[in-house]
């Protein structure tokens, strides 16, 4: 583990546009969760674009909700190469705010039916204000692998 990231690397056995078709389908990403904390999608649509906004309905027991809402957007997306999101929330004025981490996945195809997936979980743009009430990595680091785990189980079913 990195000060400011934490990765994990799986082989998956799919090639790397199914991996990369998995991964940009918001549906998918409360089976993909190594935390458990990803309950459901809010919104259907694919990620298809840099800047794009998507949310998920979440549950954390340490939240002070509970169940809460994250919106992402979309700052990497290279089919199939990479992609990867900001996380934040939408504020009382509508507005959205982001924490500065960012989920990156990043494929390199192995040959025609195995990928190399990295899955990094990087806090370095997180301000100090963020930094004095929750501590980073707010998870366990297997929760990494246990995530490329699930993506691969979910992509070898499809």
């Amino acid at each position: 583990m990195d000060q400011e990231n934490v990765r994990a690397t799986l082989t998956v056995a799919a090639p790397a546009a199914g991996v990369f078709a998995v991964l940009a389908d918001p549906t998918t990403h409360s089976a993909i969760d190594g935390t458990g904390w990803i309950q459901e999608s809010a919104d259907q649509a694919p990620l298809t674009e840099v800047g794009q906004i998507f949310r998920m309905n979440m549950y954390h027991a340490n939240h002070p909700n509970g169940d809460y809402q994250v919106a992402n957007k979309v700052q990497v997306l290279d089919p199939p190469h990479a992609i990867g999101w900001l996380t934040g929330q939408e504020k009382d004025d509508g507005q959205l705010e982001f924490g500065g981490w960012i989920w990156r996945y990043d494929l390199v195809p192995l040959g025609p039916s195995e990928t190399e997936v990295t899955l990094t979980y990087d806090w370095s743009a997180v301000p100090q204000s963020i930094r004095e009430y929750i501590q980073f990595p707010p998870f366990d680091p297997e929760h990494l692998t246990n995530s490329l785990r699930h993506l691969a189980e979910l992509v070898s079913g499809r």
